[in-house]
């Protein structure tokens, strides 16, 4: 699964090689609480990753699916092992195994699905 795939890749210590798994036409549109980041291109992609902050971060799919050339995914974002918020991605996969569109909705507000870490997370919390 390709999305699988990007989000290894991007938790991973080389995020800018998620780049090869990107079409050289690549779209996307990531939706942040209170911002959107919109590209147009894999340069455009490289220049979002070089943007975020390096930081421990994971994320635990929960869900996923396929339907032709469409991947869904649905799971939580943890920064150094504590819950950060929840995210809902889905993506065009190109005939080649790449992802040629991306759109991903984060929010630090709402689970959609229940998370087994739920529990671990409230305790260190409080």
């Amino acid at each position: 699964m390709a999305l699988r795939d990007y989000m290894a890749s991007m938790d991973s210590r080389h995020p800018e090689r998620t780049l090869d798994l990107l079409e050289p036409d690549f779209r996307f549109l990531i939706a942040l609480p209170g911002k959107e980041v919109i590209g147009k291109s894999r340069e455009d992609f490289a220049a979002y990753i070089a943007g975020r902050n390096p930081v421990d971060r994971a994320h635990e799919i929960l869900r996923y699916s396929r339907d032709g050339d469409v991947e869904t995914v649905y799971g939580v974002v943890t920064e150094g092992g504590r819950y950060c918020g929840s995210f809902l991605s889905a993506a065009v996969v190109s005939p080649g195994g790449l992802l040629a569109r991306y759109q991903s909705f984060f929010t630090t507000s709402f689970e959609l699905v229940d998370w087994s870490g739920q529990a671990a997370s409230e305790r260190s919390r409080t």
